[in-house]
């Protein structure tokens, strides 16, 4: 890793890719990956 910011929920790879803490990411080519949340069932 090579940078990392928990309180501003984001992570560099050292390969260029931001990952979120929304499970999100953005390649070093500007494409988008969407986050990938868990799908909730109310009760």
């Amino acid at each position: 890793m090579a940078a990392s910011h928990p309180d501003q929920g984001w992570s560099l790879l050292c390969n260029g890719v931001l990952i979120f803490e929304d499970t999100g990411e953005l390649l070093p080519d500007g494409r988008v990956v969407a986050p990938r949340r868990p799908v909730t069932v109310a009760a």
